[in-house]
């Protein structure tokens, strides 16, 4: 646990006021700031889940023959592109739980519910989860359709006449190759959206940023502080590219013919 508060040591040397460093209440804290590293981590791969999911969703609907849907998609791309990160966050946190309370009162006089029931409240973590996938499927949908696009009508034609469904001609003959040509651009996206977890601390989702601004409020050490959070969110980062290397090789190495 983080140890009591210490006032940061301040000395005079030739009438200029000097800081000491003192990276003490860090080293006594790293072992929240590494469950802090752990939460981050969390929060950035449940995110970049749901977003792939969310991509690949969108993108089906995207091109679907049904106009509504496709007006659905392109206003929720506009829509989450255009608004700032926090802004979405403090919607889910704090406005849904509203409507989610007047829901339940609603459903609960119409016998649907036992009791009134606030089926929106959420839980910090979860709502940064949403957010999190949520925002990065919005930029996902975009790079995998562009992915899509960049395959010819001709190797869908063939893997039709090849006797395959639909399903299995998307999976397989477009799907698998529009990732692989977009890979790098989905990566850097969802690099973006590990660092983007440090704004979730502004309600108060278990994550780095988090940790170390109750590590700072309470030895008020924040040159300390955040220098090592520096470091550590760029050994996250370097972790994430390893990851995506690894998955790269495993599944996109196949020669182009």
């Amino acid at each position: 646990m983080v140890k009591s508060p210490k006032r940061a040591t301040v000395v005079s040397v030739g009438g200029n006021v000097g800081y000491k460093f003192d990276f003490g209440p860090v080293w006594d804290g790293m072992p929240d700031l590494l469950m802090g590293c752990l939460g981050t981590m969390g929060l950035a791969l449940a995110g970049m889940l749901l977003a792939t999911v969310i991509g690949i969703g969108g993108v089906i609907l995207r091109d679907s023959r049904f106009p509504p849907l496709r007006w659905l998609v392109m206003s929720f791309v506009e829509l989450i592109r255009n608004t700032p990160f926090l802004v979405q966050c403090y919607f889910i946190f704090f406005a849904l739980p509203l409507l989610g309370e007047q829901l339940g009162v609603l459903m609960f006089k119409f016998g649907l519910l036992a009791k009134p029931t606030n089926l929106l409240l959420l839980s910090p973590t979860a709502t940064a989860i949403i957010a999190l996938g949520v925002n990065g499927g919005a930029y996902a949908i975009e790079i995998i359709r562009g992915g899509v696009q960049s395959i010819s009508k001709g190797q869908v034609e063939a893997g039709l006449a090849l006797g395959l469904h639909r399903a299995q001609v998307f999976r397989l003959i477009v799907l698998k190759p529009a990732l692989r040509a977009i890979y790098p651009s989905l990566t850097s996206q969802f690099t973006l959206l590990t660092l983007t977890t440090s704004v979730a601390s502004a309600i108060a989702a278990y994550e780095l940023t988090s940790v170390a601004e109750i590590i700072n409020g309470n030895s008020f050490r924040t040159f300390e502080v955040y220098f090592t959070v520096t470091i550590m969110y760029l050994i996250i980062s370097s972790l994430m590219a390893l990851l995506f290397n690894a998955i790269s090789r495993r599944y996109f190495s196949y020669p182009v013919k």
